[in-house]
């Protein structure tokens, strides 16, 4: 039978996607996100014992992975007022004058939810990894209907960003 850690080692190895996945939207700089790859871990080895099988484990994983990285972004953003890297990309392709495409679409929807508050960026990240409502209320701790609703706006507010750029 497998050790307690034994089994951690195999999940995280398992999903160390959605943990690199979270620290990359939630941090541009490539030191701020091996710290917070590496408090996740440790957030996530202290509450393994927790682990009640009441959700997928992908699920609770989500949830304490998002809440260290709301934390720390929240302690990061506090201590510097920095313009993000990505920004700076945008703002570099613009300066090139290439035009707007598929690639510097996609940029624009990174810098826009880097942009948002804490947990709308939670929100679209998971809505972005296809979780269902359902799933997202689970992880957020949310109403279905809400998280719904504050889907829908997100989207119409990223999309009003995009045709104000695109309109210019």
């Amino acid at each position: 039978m497998n050790t307690q850690k034994e089994q951690f080692v195999t999940v995280i190895e398992q999903n160390k996607g959605i943990i690199y996945k979270i620290a990359n939207s939630f941090n541009t700089d490539e030191e701020d996100r091996k710290d917070l790859v590496q408090e996740i871990i440790f957030q996530l080895w202290r509450s393994f014992p927790g682990y009640n099988n009441k959700s997928k484990f992908t699920t609770w994983m989500y949830r304490v992975a998002l809440n260290v990285a709301i934390t720390w972004y929240r302690k990061e953003r506090k201590k510097t007022a920095l313009m993000s890297p990505i920004s700076e990309n945008v703002i570099e392709v613009l300066e090139d004058d290439v035009s707007i495409d598929n690639e510097g679409n996609l940029k624009l929807l990174q810098q826009f939810i880097n942009e948002l508050k804490e947990l709308d960026r939670a929100l679209m990240l998971l809505y972005l990894e296809e979780k269902t409502q359902k799933e997202m209320a689970e992880i957020l701790g949310l109403s279905e209907t809400n998280i719904g609703t504050k889907v829908n706006r997100i989207k119409e507010k990223l999309k009003q960003r995009f045709l104000k750029i695109i309109n210019n």
